[in-house]
């Protein structure tokens, strides 16, 4: 019987870093092919070399270690030579290529995968100091590309006009994961002591958080307690906003997310209006409705659409209108249309899985994979999503 065909990942994301769309995908990759997930290189005086560990999920870890010194060029050459030493030693002579990010297209050289995919989980190209070369590459993805998959509805539209096989796929959810949030954790530690109420996020803090629009809402409601969960990425941390009512506590890992969010009163998705949000679509919006929370979200287009229109998710923008959105919540708390809204978002949830997502997409890339009298390049595959 064949097997299915091993999974080679050129990630942007570190393995370790916010459990996302990447590591969802592709634990649940792992259960039934082998998956080997490249992380971008790390440079230093040593040797060229790869790194490897397995994770309890199945997933295989690949970190290059590139010789510092040489031209982007050269590193991404360099980085090209342990892939294909990686393909030759792991004797995978049928698996598929996932590529997270267009800028390392030039570290497939001398790759001969059965489908390529592309993953784009956001429009990388209008992230802060994103290099002029990543739409270049892209559009050299897209001519080897399949098939394409969106991770909202937002970025489907972009995109469909790009490639004639276009499929969006949002950001899921394990319901199961958060909706422990329901069931009476344990107050964390270090925000077991703050007052009530408290509205949290969790997720990277970049240049797609409003901080001014939290500094002032802060300021504005000092009883409040703003809660903020996770990594402060590609911003100086002195910018951000500081008071009394604001608590920066630190990335925490996936499983501790659901403790946190069962003490909370508004969960919040306070993302600037700028070019890094047009097209993302939060994990996040559907992980908070399974914990059981209310949601107040800026205008987003991948949280109004469905949530907003739904009625899932509050949505406002500005200080006026963000304050405004978070005290509703907090008075429907407990009553008959807290209770009917959560009823509604539990509904729509059961619809959603990574599970689901996985399946779906798996089943694509085998519809774009060349028939045994084609030739082996000619079909690939492009997937692309967005998170935070």
């Amino acid at each position: 019987m064949a097997t299915t065909p091993a999974l080679l990942v050129l990630a942007h994301l570190r393995w370790d870093f916010v459990f996302q769309r990447p590591q969802h995908l592709m634990t649940r990759a792992a259960r039934d092919r082998a998956v080997y997930y490249v992380e971008e290189p790390i440079f230093g005086e040593r040797q060229d070399h790869l790194n490897y560990r397995r994770e309890s999920c199945g997933v295989t870890v690949c970190t290059p270690h590139i010789q510092s010194g040489h031209s982007p060029a050269e590193s991404q050459a360099r980085t090209a030579r342990l892939l294909s030493g990686l393909v030759e030693a792991k004797g995978l002579l049928d698996y598929d290529l996932w590529v997270y990010t267009p800028m390392e297209l030039p570290v497939t050289a001398g790759l001969s995968p059965r489908v390529t995919v592309y993953d784009c989980m956001d429009e990388l190209a209008n992230f802060k100091g994103a290099p002029p070369e990543l739409r270049r590459r892209e559009s050299q993805l897209f001519e080897r590309a399949g098939v394409v998959f969106t991770g909202g509805q937002r970025l489907y539209e972009a995109k469909s006009e790009r490639h004639p096989n276009v499929h969006p796929f949002p950001s899921s959810v394990e319901v199961g994961h958060f909706a422990q949030a329901r069931g009476g954790l344990g107050d964390p530690a270090d925000q077991a002591t703050l007052p009530r109420p408290r509205l949290g996020f969790y997720g990277v803090i970049d240049e797609r958080f409003d901080t001014a629009l939290i500094a002032e809402v802060a300021r504005r409601r000092p009883e409040w307690q703003f809660v903020l969960v996770g990594p402060v990425v590609k911003i100086d941390p002195a910018e951000l906003p500081r008071a009394a009512n604001i608590h920066y506590l630190g990335m925490k890992g996936y499983a501790e997310l659901p403790a946190y969010l069962a003490h909370w009163d508004v969960a919040l998705l306070p993302f600037a209006r700028n070019a890094a949000t047009e097209f993302i679509s939060p994990t996040k919006t559907p992980e908070y409705l399974a914990a059981g929370v209310g949601v107040v979200s800026t205008g987003i287009c991948d949280v109004i659409r469905p949530y907003g229109d739904l009625e899932l998710a509050r949505i406002a923008d500005g200080p006026d209108g963000f304050e405004t959105a978070c005290q509703a919540v907090l008075d429907e708390a407990g009553t008959a249309a807290a209770r009917l809204r959560q009823e509604r978002a539990d509904r729509y949830l059961s619809a959603l899985s990574w599970d689901h997502t996985w399946a779906q997409m798996a089943g694509l890339i085998e519809d774009a994979a060349p028939t045994a009298h084609a030739p082996a390049h000619a079909s690939h595959v492009l997937l692309t999503g967005s998170d935070d």
